[in-house]
């Protein structure tokens, strides 16, 4: 595998993000066409559009294994691991069923979506793991607003970089909509980065 435990640091009790953390998402393999009984494939994390870590599944009825390699910090040695998740289907409102992961972690067992990868995976609350935009200062979470509005817009992240056109196709009422939303988190992150060198 392409290392887990690698570059970063996965384990139990550590206070990190869920964005440090490598995902298995179970929506995205029932996506792909992948929860199939039988199935055997390899699930691949890409960074800057390059692999950067790679493991085994092979699909049974109610159930992933999981086959893949990690290492400790500091340690040369790679070890081969092998673990079993059960999955588990809830009724949808409207039709249909969901899949979820149960919690592989000893003691937990707990209904998720998404598995983060360690020593072996587990969900988010056994790695206590806050979500990325838990950890986001006032600023951070109005420059993230803000380039995602920009975005929208077709215009360069970051409010220093000016102001576009209207993006053709784009009806002139959610253009006006936008850019007054756009304006107002402007003003918002001068208002705050104005308190901030007050208080040098």
């Amino acid at each position: 595998m392409g290392g887990f435990g690698s570059g970063r640091w996965w384990r139990y009790g550590s206070k990190g993000t869920t964005a440090d953390h490598l995902g298995l998402d179970i929506r995205a393999v029932r996506r792909e066409g992948l929860l199939v009984a039988g199935r055997s494939y390899s699930w691949f994390w890409k960074y800057r559009d390059q692999s950067s870590a790679t493991i085994n599944i092979r699909t049974e009825f109610d159930r992933l294994i999981l086959s893949y390699r990690n290492r400790n910090r500091g340690d040369e040695a790679w070890v081969d691991r092998c673990q079993s998740v059960n999955i588990t289907w809830t009724d949808c409102n409207y039709g249909g069923s969901r899949p979820w992961f149960r919690c592989p972690a000893q003691g937990c067992g707990r209904r998720c979506a998404i598995l983060y990868a360690g020593n072996n995976f587990a969900c988010r609350k056994c790695f206590c793991l806050a979500y990325a935009s838990q950890r986001e200062q006032i600023h951070d979470r109005l420059a993230r607003r803000l380039d995602k509005l920009r975005d929208r817009l077709g215009w360069e992240p970051g409010f220093f970089n000016g102001v576009g056109d209207r993006p053709k196709g784009m009806h002139w009422s959610t253009f006006d909509r936008l850019v007054a939303q756009h304006d107002h988190l402007v003003r918002s992150c001068l208002v705050y980065l104005h308190g901030q060198i007050g208080n040098l």
